[in-house]
């Protein structure tokens, strides 16, 4: 499986500007720690939310550093609608959770979209006000 095309950098330098925010539910900004520099960064992602979850689209598969971080350490948090979620529980899911979970649009969009990766699945719930992850990004 081929990797995220050279673009994907420029769109997320954009992406992670305005994701996160209320005006674009689709988009969330996930945090994550770096399995062995400890670094931490922001992904843009788009997430399929639940009352307990997020479900995640890995269009670039498994292996990419952030799901691998996010796996290694556990979890993350993830800025949804301008809230705070701490995330924990990263598992691989099917097609079909994530279809179980889409709604209009989004549902249309995970039924045409080939994601040959699956799915990451995250159990959510939001974060202390102010937890130490939050106040360090």
């Amino acid at each position: 499986m081929a990797g995220p095309p050279a673009a994907a950098k420029q769109f997320n330098k954009v992406a992670i500007r305005l994701a996160g925010h209320r005006i674009l539910p689709v988009w969330a900004v996930l945090r994550h720690r770096g399995r062995s520099s400890g670094r931490e960064y922001a992904t843009p992602v788009a997430v399929i939310p639940t009352a307990t979850t997020f479900v995640i689209g890995l269009p670039w598969g498994r292996r990419t550093d952030w799901v691998r971080n996010v796996r290694a350490a556990g979890g993350c948090t993830i800025r949804w609608k301008g809230r705070e979620f701490t995330c924990t529980e990263p598992t691989f899911v099917g097609k079909d959770v994530a279809l179980a979970a889409a709604h209009g649009l989004v549902r249309r969009a995970v039924e045409r979209q080939d994601f040959e990766g699956g799915f990451l699945q995250l159990t959510r719930v939001p974060a202390p006000e102010h937890s130490a992850m939050q106040s360090g990004w």
